[in-house]
C-alpha cells in the first residue's frame, strides 16, 4: 500500500472542480495542487469532478483555488445547505442560531430568517448537515434539513452532456469532408483525379484549412482555452526567470 495514501492528515478538503475532460486534465490539476505550500497530498477524480487535498496544517483555500484556476479550470462553490429551524421567537434567537452554525468547522457563512424559519449555510465540502443540526440542537432549537427536489449536479451534468453531443455532431459535419478530400485522394486514384479536375489542389487545401479551423474555433474551443491558460502560465514563469537573469547582470 502506498504510504502516502495510508498516512492520516489533520486537515482534509474536498473541492468540486469544473472543466476537466480527460486524464491529462486530472494530471495538470493534481500537479498544480501539490505545488501549493502546505499541500502534502492531492488526488483528483475525473468521474466525480472532485479534488481531495490533505495537509498537516490549515489549508489556504484561496491559494488552492488560484492554483487550480491558473491551470484553466474552475473551483465551484459547494451547494448551500438549507435547514428548517423550529423554536425561534425573536431576533435574539436568530443571533444564537447563526452563532451556533458559524462555530461548526468548515462553515463560511450562515444566514437565518425568522419569518420563514429557515437557515442557509455555505461551507466547504466537509460540512455535514448532521453537524449543523446538532449545533442548532445545542443552542436550544430544533433543525432538520430541507432536501432539494431537483439535483443541481445532475441537471448540470445533463446540460454538459448535451453540449458535448452537439459539439461532436458539429465536429463530424466539418471533419468528414476533410477526411474524404485528403484520404480519399490517397486511397482512390480516380477520386484524386476528380478532385484535381473539378476542385483543384489549392482550392482543396483551402477548403480543408477553413473546415479544420472551424472545428478548432467552435467545438474545440473548450479544450484549447484550457491549454491556452496553461501556456500563458508557463510563459509568465519564463518571463520571471528571464527578468531575474537580466537583473542579476549575468
Amino acid at each position: 500500500m502506498n504510504s502516502e495514501n495510508s498516512k492520516s492528515y489533520l486537515y482534509n478538503e474536498t473541492l468540486p472542480i469544473e472543466g476537466m475532460t480527460c486524464a491529462s486534465c486530472v494530471g495538470r490539476v493534481e500537479k498544480a495542487l501539490k505545488k501549493v505550500e502546505g499541500v502534502e497530498n492531492a488526488e483528483v477524480n475525473l468521474a466525480t469532478e472532485k479534488a481531495m487535498i490533505s495537509s498537516s496544517q490549515p489549508l489556504d483555500l484561496i491559494a488552492v483555488t488560484k492554483a487550480v484556476e491558473r491551470t484553466g479550470y474552475k473551483v465551484l462553490a459547494s451547494q448551500p445547505i438549507e435547514l428548517s429551524i423550529e423554536g425561534m421567537t425573536c431576533a435574539s434567537c436568530v443571533g444564537r442560531v447563526e452563532k451556533a452554525l458559524k462555530k461548526v468547522e468548515g462553515v463560511q457563512q450562515a444566514n437565518v430568517n425568522l419569518a420563514t424559519e429557515r437557515a442557509w449555510v455555505q461551507g466547504n465540502a466537509q460540512v455535514q448537515s448532521s453537524d449543523l443540526i446538532q449545533a442548532v440542537k445545542k443552542a436550544g432549537y430544533t433543525a432538520k434539513q430541507i432536501e432539494q427536489s431537483v439535483s443541481v449536479q445532475q441537471d448540470k451534468k445533463a446540460t454538459e452532456q448535451q453540449q458535448l453531443k452537439r459539439d461532436l455532431a458539429i465536429s463530424l459535419i466539418l471533419a468528414v469532408p476533410v477526411f474524404i478530400l485528403e484520404m480519399g485522394s490517397h486511397m482512390i486514384p480516380a477520386f484524386h483525379m476528380w478532385v484535381m479536375d473539378n476542385i483543384g489542389t489549392q482550392q482543396s487545401w483551402l477548403i480543408q484549412f477553413v473546415l479544420t479551423t472551424l472545428v478548432l474555433i467552435f467545438p474545440g474551443r473548450r479544450f484549447l482555452s484550457k491549454r491556452y491558460s496553461s501556456i500563458m502560465a508557463l510563459c509568465s514563469r519564463y518571463e520571471f526567470i528571464g527578468g531575474c537573469w537580466n537583473t542579476s547582470g549575468l
